[in-house]
């Protein structure tokens, strides 16, 4: 028997129509992907995320010759506040990603190891994380929760 899986997300038209912490997200990730190191790829991420106690933690892609040894921006910055903030909730990830000379204004989603990640995150702090995704113009995408780009998703309970 065929079923039917649907997802949920916001549509947010441009930058224009965020408010002041997600433009602050939005530029922050912006920022951070101007220096993303993806000489193999050219394709640069930036991803931004906020933590309940206000602070905004950056990270960037940062590729490797050795395949896959490189990490996506959205891990570089969450394994680096699982570091450094272990009991801090994750409130809001924001992520722009493009080639970095041939802009697309298709907004990009993290990868599924990436969303695999944000899961782990998700589940350990028992709180949903908003997940934005974006091009550099164009649609940004919100979710209320990494599991509506991971349906089906593997989590603990199953261990």
């Amino acid at each position: 028997m065929e079923n039917t899986l649907t997802i949920t997300f916001d549509a947010i038209e441009s930058y224009d129509h965020l408010d002041a912490t997600e433009k602050k997200l939005f530029d922050t990730a912006k920022n951070i992907r101007e220096i993303a190191y993806a000489p193999y790829s050219n394709f640069t991420v930036g991803c931004a995320v906020l933590l309940e106690n206000g602070e905004i933690i950056s990270g960037s892609n940062q590729e490797n010759a050795a395949y896959p040894s490189g990490l996506c921006a959205e891990r570089t910055a969450i394994f680096w506040i699982g570091a450094n903030f272990p009991d801090v909730k994750i409130k809001k990830l924001f992520v722009i990603g493009a080639p970095r000379e041939a802009l697309s204004s298709v907004p990009i989603p993290p990868c599924g190891a990436c969303r695999q990640s944000i899961l782990e995150y998700e589940s350990k702090q028992q709180d949903e994380i908003e997940v934005y995704f974006a091009s550099l113009d164009g649609a940004i995408y919100k979710t209320k929760s990494i599991r509506d780009l991971l349906p089906f998703s593997f989590d603990a309970s199953y261990l």
